[in-house]
């Protein structure tokens, strides 16, 4: 799988299964991406959502990638979703809750709010999932976190 070249990191969140939320590395295997996510490398800064599909809260941490590894898609299979492997080194806690409950008012899919991009990508189609998100999306999250 191909990696998008580019000069400059972006942002990504992360909606997956998070057992430890105060963790300083989170090590996520072979997660389903969207919306931009297989592009995600090592450098990137990625926001983790532990899903509430496996009794997370949402919006736990911050964090800057430390390895990620595509994964090669299977023989003989027509459709798949790109899949990476990532490790992400915690730079921050989530200071406040920001999940499925406080997203799932903002339903206005053209409205551009930042809660609107997050409860659309990771909430329309509940599957955990890595996304990339717009830069006024990632500047809402930095607020969130310390």
């Amino acid at each position: 799988m191909g990696r998008l070249l580019r000069d400059e990191t972006m942002e990504f969140a992360i909606k997956a299964e998070v057992r430890y939320p105060r963790a300083t590395t989170f090590t996520f295997t072979a997660h389903k991406t969207m919306y931009g996510g297989k592009h995600i490398a090592k450098g990137d800064t990625v926001y983790v959502f532990a899903s509430e599909n496996e009794d997370g809260r949402g919006l736990v941490a911050c964090g800057i990638v430390t390895s990620a590894e595509a994964i090669a898609k299977k023989r003989g299979i027509a459709r798949q979703t790109p899949r990476v492997s990532i490790t992400v080194r915690r730079t921050a806690l989530a200071k406040v809750p920001l999940g499925r409950t406080e997203l799932k008012l903002f339903t206005s899919w053209s409205d551009g709010r930042p809660e609107t991009e997050l409860n659309f990508k990771f909430y329309r189609q509940a599957t955990n999932k890595i996304v990339g998100i717009s830069e006024g999306t990632a500047a809402f999250l930095h607020e969130l976190v310390r």
